[in-house]
């Protein structure tokens, strides 16, 4: 029995090695979060950065003219559009946003 614990400790550490060696947020990052109020990759970018502390600029590029050219100033392809210290990451991808915001 005390096998069988272990392997599944084991397991769940290997599951789990790249959150548990993960470097913390930078909670000086600069982001910036081109998005709509209808886009359901956009509300889970918002809910990511949230539930990590994360403060960001947001621009609704659907009702602010500022905020659409600079997405357009910045060659914004579809959203949400994340630009975390100058990188632009294209499109909601979790684990390539907690990189960058790591990296930072």
């Amino acid at each position: 029995m005390k096998k069988w614990i272990f392997v599944a400790v084991l397991i769940l550490i290997i599951q789990k090695w790249d959150v548990i060696t993960a470097k913390p947020i930078n909670p000086n990052a600069q982001v910036v979060l081109y998005a709509t109020s209808w886009c359901k990759y956009c509300k889970k970018a918002r809910r990511l950065l949230d539930d990590n502390g994360v403060k960001y600029i947001e621009y609704d590029i659907e009702a602010s003219h500022e905020g659409l050219e600079k997405y357009n100033k910045i060659g914004g392809k579809g959203i949400p559009v994340l630009v975390i210290d100058g990188v632009v990451l294209n499109g909601y991808n979790p684990e390539k946003i907690l990189s960058f915001l790591r990296k930072t």
